[in-house]
């Protein structure tokens, strides 16, 4: 993909983010509003990943379809997105996480099911990972897939999963024999009895709509659980890390994006400046376009190889870390009452300080990190 395919992909997904810009802080007031987003002129269908057979009509750069099935392509879009609503973005209805799984471990049948359900209409997914005492060690994992007579049974709690509250499908991750190669994925409808998901009331990213999964004896088929063709080292934890080094780059985007909205705000507040203010504007910009780079060379790496996360780690270090600067710096720029009389801020704000713990916190991606450098994997790139 050229420089210039993807300048007018970014002009273009521009364009698409001013329905968000509008809804953004009464959306933040009311996740509920988000359906009337999706009815008015964001063309969800276009945004969210589905493949060619199930999206006849994809956004065009260039004479050539865009299907946003790259990182690439979803960094570069997402970030103008988020731009305008961060929340909103990850509220969209889509494969979001759980796409990743299915393409990497599902078999015709599954990703036939997956794809018809989650393109029939708005249709959200969720990726069922963490859990409450655990986190995402898979060594700990609680949620089990044990035998019962002809099928199997899905019990355990996961917490902090995006859209789950309002998804009709998704993954989680289950523990079904010792150790990590005992972790499985499983393909699970949320109407099946034993499943219940309710929301839970979050500060910041309100529009994804955080929730918590309680399973109590989840039928479950063994043609749900995914890649059971594969072997015990290319099913469960193999996707998940995959999946991860996947969407950092993505999740690095988001924070870029709501960095990106909180220096606009404080330009386009802001009139006169002292010379140590002008100084830390000059050099914002300067990191803007620095993380905006290394998010892009993150991206470029997981489409060529998602088993490193190196790169992917490092970018979601340095935009998690850019964000939260910029928002409350700009706080301190705008005046002590900013948070009130700027709601756009104040969102940008909890909004910001929400990607330190997605999908890792920053300790988790210096350990990762710091593995690529001994392992040699950042070549000419320099640790964030």
């Amino acid at each position: 993909m050229t420089t210039e395919f993807l300048t007018e992909l970014r002009a273009l997904a521009r364009t698409y983010a001013e329905p968000l810009r509008a809804t953004a802080v009464a959306l933040d007031r009311d996740p509920g509003l988000f359906r009337t987003v999706l009815d008015g002129a964001l063309p969800w269908r276009q945004l969210v990943g589905l493949p060619a057979e199930h999206n006849p009509d994809p956004v065009r750069v260039q004479g050539r379809p865009v299907l946003l099935d790259t990182c690439v392509e979803q960094v570069v879009v997402l970030e103008e997105l988020a731009r305008a609503d961060a929340g909103a973005v990850l509220a969209l209805p889509g494969p979001s996480m759980s796409g990743f799984v299915i393409a990497e471990l599902a078999d015709d049948a599954q990703r036939e099911r997956y794809w018809s359900t989650v393109a029939a209409g708005p249709t959200w997914t969720f990726f069922g990972m963490t859990e409450p005492t655990h986190g995402s060690d898979p060594g700990s994992m609680g949620t089990t897939l044990r035998p019962d007579g002809d099928g199997l049974r899905l019990t355990g709690t996961k917490r902090y999963v995006g859209n789950a509250a309002r998804a009709r499908i998704g993954v989680v991750f289950a523990r079904r024999n010792a150790g990590p190669l005992g972790v499985v994925a499983v393909l699970v409808d949320t109407d099946r009895p034993g499943f219940v998901a309710e929301p839970l009331p979050t500060l910041g990213l309100r529009g994804l709509q955080l929730s918590e999964i309680r399973m109590t004896d989840v039928p479950v088929d063994a043609a749900d659980v995914l890649g059971r063709h594969r072997s015990a080292t290319r099913q469960g934890m193999w996707a998940a890390t995959r999946t991860f080094n996947r969407y950092r780059p993505v999740v690095s985007c988001f924070a870029l994006g709501v960095a990106q909205a909180a220096y606009d705000l404080v330009v386009t507040e802001r009139r006169r400046y002292r010379a140590d203010e002008r100084h830390l504007l000059a050099d914002w910009a300067q990191r803007l376009v620095g993380t905006r780079a290394l998010v892009l060379a993150a991206a470029r790496a997981a489409d060529r190889d998602p088993g490193d996360g190196t790169l992917a780690s490092a970018a979601k270090i340095r935009a998690t870390r850019l964000a939260e600067e910029i928002t409350t710096t700009a706080v301190r720029l705008l005046g002590p009452g900013a948070r009130w009389e700027h709601p756009l801020l104040d969102k940008l704000v909890r909004d910001a300080r929400a990607f330190e713990f997605m999908e890792g916190t920053g300790n988790i991606q210096r350990l990762t990190l710091a593995q690529g450098y001994l392992q040699g994997r950042l070549g000419d790139a320099r640790a964030a």
